[in-house]
């Protein structure tokens, strides 16, 4: 890893990008499932169009800690709207949807009369956003697909079932994959669907990975208090929800505990999501609660501090066809702050992570503690994975590397 290339990767996004491609362009971006600027992806993105010399507004919903309906951050418009209630079935995920459609629909006409947008950029879930970009496709206006989530799959994931909802969260997608002018995919998994199911030429899909900005994420002093007195610390950062696999966690837990007699490793999950409440009930009847913390939605200093104190990350997803083709931000963060991880045998988890990671039978708990366990006793191990995982994100995976294939696609859209 050379000096230049470890320089640049930790200077971030620049103020300015050389030539602005985008000056005097107006690009909306419009996110339904996290306030901004909490969604680390969606803001790396609005600042470097910014720096490219773009206008950026964003719609998203408010949050905690980011319920100003109105406010100005480097540079960048945020509108939030309200959402009644955080879904947790079929028929919620329906309401909320369509309490998002109305809010994005209100906003993106206010904010087109005091200036038109070139630009929506839609990030899925949901795939609904194309509703509120057809009418001004119509005037001209270009449209991207920020492909987030496989959404078919995601459903199927967290109901277990297909049905009349997963045949319209195809349409939708269809529908999507039809409007756009460009796509934007995680991943080459991602980009693969866009192109065979989503009927999009091939050279309108442009991989945009969920690197990290590692200017922003950086190694604080640990904090011993995380390990509530134990000698050992495994971290979690992501969402509390179904096809997170955190119930298998627990049941990971529970046999280093029970049955490998280990009570020297402390577990913090930094996370918030609809399976909350049921994971600390599940913690509480196999009466782990000491042995696993849930700091729930957690501040940027928070999260950090987890971070920088673990000796090693985990990564439960279950392997199901969504995460199989998901990259996850988690991944990206253990990585970047030199943290070796443990995980299901997953493709994208495997392609991101490599050496960074040993990887667990196929959702099975057992296996996932005993792996656990043997990076624990390696301190070995466990320097040289993450140094390894370090170097990747330095000189492969990190934001800056994503900067020229967004810009391409905002240019190939607005040359069409």
């Amino acid at each position: 890893m050379s000096n230049v290339a470890a320089t640049t990767a930790e200077e971030g996004i620049p103020v300015t990008i050389p030539g602005e491609p985008l000056a005097g362009r107006h690009v909306l971006i419009v996110v339904e499932n996290l306030p901004l600027p909490f969604d680390r992806r969606v803001w790396q993105e609005a600042r470097t169009l910014k720096a490219a010399g773009a206008h950026v507004s964003i719609i998203c919903p408010i949050g905690k800690g980011y319920e100003a309906r109105f406010e100005v951050i480097e540079g960048i418009e945020i509108h939030r709207h309200p959402l009644p209630f955080e879904a947790k079935t079929a028929l919620g995920f329906l309401a909320e949807y369509s309490a998002a459609l109305f809010w994005e629909t209100v906003l993106t006409w206010k904010i087109h009369r005091k200036r038109r947008i070139d630009v929506i950029q839609g990030c899925n879930p949901p795939d609904l956003i194309v509703l509120v970009a057809l009418p001004f496709k119509l005037a001209g206006t270009r449209y991207i697909f920020d492909h987030h989530d496989i959404n078919p799959e995601l459903y199927e994931a967290k109901f277990g079932k297909r049905g009349f909802f997963w045949w319209l969260m195809r349409l939708f997608e269809k529908m999507t994959f039809k409007a756009a002018d460009v796509s934007i995919a995680t991943n080459h998994s991602y980009r693969k669907i866009a192109i065979e199911r989503g009927g999009m030429a091939p050279d309108r899909v442009h991989v945009v990975r969920s690197g990290p900005d590692l200017s922003r994420l950086k190694l604080v002093p640990p904090v011993e208090s995380w390990k509530n007195g134990r000698a050992h610390m495994v971290g979690y950062v992501g969402v509390m929800g179904e096809q997170e696999g955190i119930d298998l966690l627990i049941e990971a837990t529970d046999h280093i505990v029970r049955k490998l007699g280990r009570e020297d490793i402390q577990f913090v999950l930094v996370g918030a999501g609809s399976s909350l409440d049921k994971l600390q009930a599940l913690t509480a009847a196999r009466g782990l609660d000491d042995f696993i913390t849930f700091a729930g939605r957690a501040p940027d200093q928070t999260l950090f501090e987890v971070l920088s104190t673990m000796d090693l990350g985990v990564n439960p997803d279950r392997v199901n066809p969504m995460n199989d083709k998901s990259t996850m931000n988690k991944i990206m963060e253990y990585m970047s702050l030199g943290k070796p991880m443990v995980q299901f045998d997953v493709t994208e988890g495997r392609f991101s992570a490599q050496e960074a990671s040993l990887y667990a039978a196929p959702n099975d708990p057992v296996d996932l503690a005993e792996k656990i366990v043997a990076l624990v006793d390696d301190p070995a191990a466990r320097e040289r994975m993450g140094a390894y995982g370090r170097a990747r994100v330095v000189n492969e995976l990190n934001w800056q590397h994503q900067i020229a294939p967004l810009l391409a696609a905002y240019q190939q859209a607005l040359a069409k």
